[in-house]
């Protein structure tokens, strides 16, 4: 997985510099090297925009999936038990992490420690593509009409910034929506996401 992912970042950058100096031949502005493109608000912009609606898919389905059941999808935890022992400081092992056995603070992060980190990278992302997207703006305008550069903190209120936003976040919520309804009566041989074919549909849990 990871090593798709950084062929098609290396990717997504070729193409994108070559677009990004298409544009800027439109406009009669020199061309970008590779490496200055990698530092701007284009390439910025592109990468954080969807890692942002990434994890706040991926932060959203791990903490719902917590409290909520969907009777018959491989993608719930089997209702009514909605609890694991496990999941209780009392039932700690030797082995088990350190958070578990100090216990106080410590094992309250530790306990939601997985949606935290989900929701901090989806932070930083959200950051990093306002800034990015400010950027581009900015040069866009400058190109286009001269306009003077706004602040991040303006962008953040115009609706090009929210529309990057949504576009990408319905998608990411209506295809975990699919594979928490698909799941309850579709199968894929051998796959963890699926229930074993000859399972019922109305049986929670893979």
């Amino acid at each position: 997985m990871f090593g798709a992912f950084l062929v098609f970042l290396v990717l997504q950058s070729i193409f994108g510099w070559h677009a990004h100096n298409e544009e800027l031949a439109q406009f009669g502005a020199a061309p970008q090297g590779y490496l200055s493109y990698l530092g701007t608000g284009h390439f910025a912009e592109a990468v954080f925009e969807n890692w942002e609606s990434e994890f706040l898919q991926m932060g959203g389905y791990v903490l719902l999936t917590a409290y909520l059941v969907q009777r018959g999808s491989s993608e719930s935890k089997p209702e009514p038990d909605t609890d694991r022992p496990e999941d209780y400081a009392r039932n700690a092992k030797r082995d088990s992490p350190w958070p578990v056995r100090v216990g106080g603070v410590a094992l309250v992060l530790y306990r939601n420690s997985l949606s935290i980190a989900l929701f901090l990278i989806f932070g930083a992302s959200f950051v990093l593509h306002l800034l990015g997207g400010t950027a581009e703006h900015n040069e866009q305008q400058a190109l286009e009409s001269g306009a003077a550069p706004i602040s991040a903190w303006q962008f953040l209120g115009t609706s090009d910034f929210w529309f990057q936003s949504m576009q990408n976040w319905q998608s990411e919520f209506l295809a975990v929506g699919a594979l928490v309804v698909l799941s309850v009566f579709l199968r894929q041989h051998g796959s963890p996401e699926s229930k074993p074919v000859t399972t019922p549909h109305h049986e929670t849990g893979s």
